[in-house]
């Protein structure tokens, strides 16, 4: 809605035009009145709209032909003033003043016109029967006042109309031709219904107009009122009343009825309410309301945002099966200008067995959306009508924003419930096979499925008892990781294929580039278990050697190529990662799990990662000490200057399969006594 008007009064001389001003201003008549009256300004609190208000007179005596021409182009509204009893002036409406204003203007950019018919006090019949037919030939006419300035009869009537043709125009919402609402109004009220409909059932019944009534106006409808307004939608529309409800034909009669008894205004605060301004455009404020998310900070769904999706889901799930099918899905995007989701969707979440979106799937989605676009979250969420429906001034409350990450490492825990995890491996290493695992789906399932693949995947996992969402994101193998925010994640999970030195080759390159001098925990996945081991070639580290030297947990064997369901357990550990960063990286190996005695240690905090030293060395109090070779081949313990706090007193030891026990079942070892050394690592990892 517009800030201010401003209101051009316009006609032959002595028609009285400074007289309807002065009058308005003295609340009298003027005995004595100027050629022309200065512009003045109403105040907002002294209109009815609450917006102020500029009235400008014209002189053609005083003025010119360029400065008549300025005002114009300034207005946004034109009161053409005649004398009711000088015909002439009537006419000169029609041939002089209107083409004036809008001869070369396209209909949907005319200025809106009031006609005044002042001096009324001095006719007793009226002048409607000769402007009518100038009414009904020039369709930018809002409306007709007879005034008289000399009696103050209808002067603040006639300056409110005139507000209201600005602030509430006929124009977009109906074609006075047609006689009929205009698509883009006739579209915004159906999307309307659609959402008013909570039930989904194509009628609007008491409970549900009563709650719309509140909504747009701030009081229900009384039970009388209420059968009135039904009973005069049956009486002149066949199917505007069905089963004691207003379907969409009813409601939109009901809108037209408005509309042609010059109540447009009503139409407009239902339209506004729903976001819609003067172009019947959803704002940018309703859509995408400001949310401050600062840097190291992440945006999650708090529990309105759920409870209120959950609402939505089960509206559009008619069959009442806990999921949406394709044609439930269509009509869940019909209050969309687009379709939000393409069919990535089906992979990115988890489905039913028959491939349908669950609502735990659905959760999901909006989760991811919350996370990794808050602004197009934002905009989703404004058109399934989120402000309206839970009640609240806009999006804004359905996010909660998340302190820095800073903030959670310096105090050793964190609130968040979502992590992001990047997926690293070389081509050919098993990732997009290992984002579909995340979500129930082994090879077999996943050579059936169809549609377009997705770089995301995102479920939830246990982390000592709590849900977490966990986001899994495959990173191009062909993409230089240029900048920082590349490959920052809350943990990073390096995928190589088990069978190919290579592929470990490639992602022991991405650690020592971007996450060895860093505080993102970090888990090596050798994908491919089912799969004889790869031998390294002579001169360098094994996977597991690799990561005992730089203090990293053991690879862990991963495969999805199983009758059954894949193994969670990599993704609880990758969660517990995310969830306790502050933790040492090797205590997330399996040594420090089974290892009772570490179970008392403090947590420590580290900056960045240090190698440990070579074979028969280890760094304490900050110089080396040599110790014994057979404790270098030992599992490892936590230094005296570095104690640890093991991940078994967050994890229960069920959740997890741990690698040793896995790598045991198929005869192999994290790390294989004489295995060959592998060349580019030779020197420190």
């Amino acid at each position: 809605m517009r800030r201010d008007v401003r209101i051009l009064l316009l006609g032959e001389a002595q028609v009285g035009k400074t007289s309807l001003i002065m009058a308005l201003v003295g609340e009298e008549f003027p005995e004595e009145v100027p050629p022309r009256a200065e512009e003045i300004t109403i105040p907002a609190d002294v209109t009815p709209e609450k917006v102020p208000t500029h009235i400008v007179d014209y002189s053609e005596s005083e003025q010119t032909e360029e400065e008549l021409q300025e005002e114009i182009a300034k207005a946004n509204v034109v009161c053409m003033v005649y004398d009711v009893t000088e015909e002439s002036t009537i006419d000169k409406i029609r041939t002089k003043w209107i083409p004036m204003v809008n001869g070369g203007a396209d209909k949907c950019s005319r200025i809106p016109i009031i006609l005044v018919g002042n001096k009324s006090d001095l006719q007793a019949g009226s002048s409607m029967e000769t402007i009518l037919p100038i009414m009904n030939q020039f369709s930018e006419i809002e409306t007709c006042v007879e005034c008289s300035a000399k009696n103050l009869k209808n002067i603040s009537e006639l300056f409110y109309y005139a507000q209201k043709a600005v602030l509430h125009p006929t124009a977009p919402l109906y074609d006075p031709e047609e006689k009929q609402l205009r698509p883009a109004c006739a579209q915004a009220l159906t999307r309307i219904f659609n959402m008013s409909d909570q039930d989904n059932n194509q009628i609007l019944s008491d409970d549900e107009l009563n709650y719309f009534q509140k909504s747009c106006f701030g009081n229900p409808l009384a039970p009388q009122a209420l059968e009135d307004v039904k009973m005069v939608v049956w009486k002149n529309t066949t199917d505007g009343v069905q089963d004691n409800g207003l379907t969409l034909n009813g409601f939109l009669f009901l809108n037209t009825l408005f509309i042609q008894r010059g109540r447009h205004e009503t139409t407009w605060t239902i339209l506004r309410r729903f976001g819609y301004d003067d172009a019947l455009e959803l704002t940018e404020e309703y859509l995408c309301p400001p949310v401050r998310v600062p840097p190291d900070s992440s945006t999650e769904l708090n529990h309105f945002a759920y409870q209120f999706l959950q609402r939505i889901f089960e509206k559009h799930d008619k069959d009442r099966d806990g999921a949406l099918s394709p044609a439930e899905l269509q009509s869940f995007f019909r209050v969309f200008p687009y379709v939000p989701w393409g069919t990535e969707l089906y992979h990115t979440v988890c489905t039913t067995d028959n491939g349908l979106l669950s609502l735990h799937g659905f959760l999901c989605q909006w989760t991811l959306v919350a996370y990794l676009d808050i602004r197009r979250c934002l905009e989703h969420l404004g058109y399934l009508g989120y402000p309206i429906f839970s009640e609240q001034d806009s999006q804004v409350h359905a996010i909660t924003v998340t302190r820095e990450k800073r903030i959670d490492l310096e105090k050793g825990q964190t609130h968040r419930n979502v992590f992001l995890c990047k997926v690293f491996g070389s081509p050919g290493a098993g990732k997009s096979a290992f984002l579909q695992a995340f979500l129930g789906r082994n090879l077999a399932a996943q050579s059936r499925s169809e549609g377009k693949p997705s770089c995301y995947t995102i479920n939830t996992v246990q982390v000592n008892g709590q849900e977490k969402h966990l986001i899994l994101q495959e990173m191009d193998a062909g993409v230089e990781f240029a900048k920082a925010s590349d490959t920052s994640c809350d943990v990073a999970c390096l995928l190589y294929d088990g069978t190919d030195h290579k592929s470990f080759n490639y992602c022991a390159s991405v650690y020592k580039q971007h996450y060895m001098d860093g505080q993102i925990p970090c888990l090596f996945v050798a994908s491919k278990a089912d799969l004889p081991e790869a031998s390294f070639p002579h001169g360098g580290l094994s996977p597991a050697d690799f990561c005992y030297k730089n203090r990293l947990p053991p690879p862990f064997c991963f495969s999805c190529n199983s009758q059954g369901l894949p193994n969670p357990a990599i993704y609880i550990k990758l969660a517990t990662a995310a969830t306790f960063p502050h933790l040492n990286d090797i205590d997330l190996g399996t040594a420090s799990f089974l290892d009772p005695g570490g179970l008392g240690g403090d947590r420590h905090r580290h900056r960045g990662r240090r190698p440990l030293q070579g074979d028969g060395e280890e760094q304490v109090g900050g110089r080396t000490q040599g110790r014994p070779a057979a404790a270098a081949a030992a599992p490892h313990r936590p230094s005296a200057t570095r104690p640890c706090r093991p991940f078994a007193h967050f994890i229960r030891p069920e959740q997890v399969a741990w690698p040793e026990k896995k790598r045991a079942k198929r005869g192999r070892s994290p790390q294989r006594e004489g295995s060959s050394p592998l060349a580019p690592f030779e020197d420190g990892g």
